[in-house]
């Protein structure tokens, strides 16, 4: 039988609620909201929606039937095909109203059905009781970046010096256009001052989604990547976590030796990012490969709620 979400609306107002993903402290990684009955709402409102709400990612709720939940994502200037940290906001919430059994240790399986088509998404308690949320990701296609590195690094406010000399430029194409952009060390990371209006209109120039750039030295020991990610032509200037770039970022590691697979062929990356902008995430990636290739990618984490309540759906004048 359908739970419908259409119990928690009137006909002016829906429950939403504001969570940050990649985190366990509030207050960090990055936001995303999410909104239960959200059938009646168009595609022209959802985006107006969005834009006010301001948060890198609004989810828009249809319908949960069973172990499926069709969904609607957007930035505050597009829809988005999939959303990473907004996946891992949604799932969090719809187990906590019980719209998904919460169950426990073991892995529960979810087909998110989006507009270009479904999506597979596990969750379970970990072992702090926390929702733990791992989406599939698909793997992305990595090709030589053909584009000018003395423009660009002017762009981000330093110079050539500032990008790995060992490592390559390359553009990874999955769900999202990533630019995967190895900088040499963390004091590198820390000095971009990226002009994002001209990145923006460069990024539109070279068909590009978000400029990923990392280093291999961390802050924290116990991760494996330092990330910056730039998406002004998606709407958000700088991202505090990103489950699509994290994804593209592990599936760049494995493929340039960085990272080496156990016994097993299983990869996993965990990844920091927010640092500079005060909003510290985690990022976990897993890589299943076989034969040297890679078989799946799951990239997620635990969210923190921080707002709930009511949200005015009214578009037309009293």
């Amino acid at each position: 039988m359908s739970k419908s979400t259409s119990e928690v609306q009137s006909a002016t107002s829906l429950v939403f609620a504001s969570y940050d993903a990649f985190t366990d402290v509030p207050y960090s990684g990055s936001q995303s909201a999410v909104i239960l009955g959200a059938s009646g709402i168009s595609e022209a409102h959802r985006a107006k929606i969005a834009k006010e709400i301001g948060a890198p990612a609004t989810s828009f709720v249809d319908d949960v039937s069973g172990n499926r939940v069709k969904v609607q994502f957007f930035s505050t200037v597009m829809e988005l095909p999939m959303c990473g940290h907004g996946t891992v906001c949604l799932i969090t919430r719809l187990v906590e109203n019980n719209l998904l059994k919460s169950g426990g240790e073991d892995w529960n399986e979810v087909i998110l059905d989006l507009p270009k088509g479904p999506s597979v998404v596990q969750y379970r308690r970990n072992t702090a009781g926390r929702c733990e949320v791992m989406l599939n990701v698909t793997p992305a296609d990595y090709s030589p970046a053909e584009i000018n590195m003395d423009v660009l690094a002017k762009l981000l406010g330093v110079d050539c010096t500032a990008f790995s000399q060992n490592l390559p430029v390359e553009v990874a194409t999955g769900d999202f256009i990533h630019l995967c952009l190895p900088l040499r060390n963390c004091a590198a990371m820390n000095a971009l001052q990226p002009d994002f209006g001209a990145l923006a209109d460069f990024c539109i120039a070279n068909n590009l989604e978000t400029i990923a750039t990392f280093s291999t030295e961390t802050v924290n020991p116990d991760r494996n990547i330092h990330v910056r990610d730039f998406c002004p032509a998606v709407g958000v200037a700088e991202s505090a976590a990103a489950g699509t770039t994290n994804a593209a970022l592990a599936g760049y590691l494995w493929r340039n030796n960085l990272i080496t697979p156990n016994s097993d062929g299983l990869v996993t990356v965990q990844a920091e990012q927010g640092i500079k902008l005060g909003r510290p995430s985690h990022v976990t990636s897993h890589i299943a490969t076989t034969k040297g290739l890679i078989k799946r990618i799951q990239v997620g984490g635990v969210a923190s709620k921080i707002i709930e309540g009511f949200l005015n759906t009214k578009m037309d004048a009293a």
